[in-house]
């Protein structure tokens, strides 16, 4: 059975708040277990490259990982929990930047 996408999410942040766009993909397994994810934060105004993806954070190609302005770091997994923490904490601190 194919994994099931549980959150398809595209939030737009207010130029007041900081500006930008939050995207939040998740996929989960038949026994509910998390085994995709795709968090970003994408902004134009502070960064031009990757998409504008300022950070974020994914499993793709085979490791859990943080994009940070396109530099590309292999992260340690505890919890997909422990990630939506990191990545919140990662876009608040980020979004007021000038």
């Amino acid at each position: 059975m194919a994994d099931i996408k549980i959150i398809d999410d595209f939030h737009k942040i207010s130029d007041k708040r900081g500006n930008g766009v939050l995207r939040r993909e998740v996929w989960q397994d038949a026994r509910g277990r998390i085994t995709r994810y795709n968090l970003a934060y994408i902004n134009h105004h502070l960064h031009h490259g990757d998409n504008g993806r300022v950070v974020g954070y994914d499993n793709a190609h085979g490791y859990h990982h943080r994009h940070y302005f396109r530099q590309v770091e292999a992260i340690d997994f505890i919890n997909f929990e422990d990630i939506e923490i990191r990545f919140q904490e990662d876009w608040i601190a980020l979004r007021g930047k000038p």
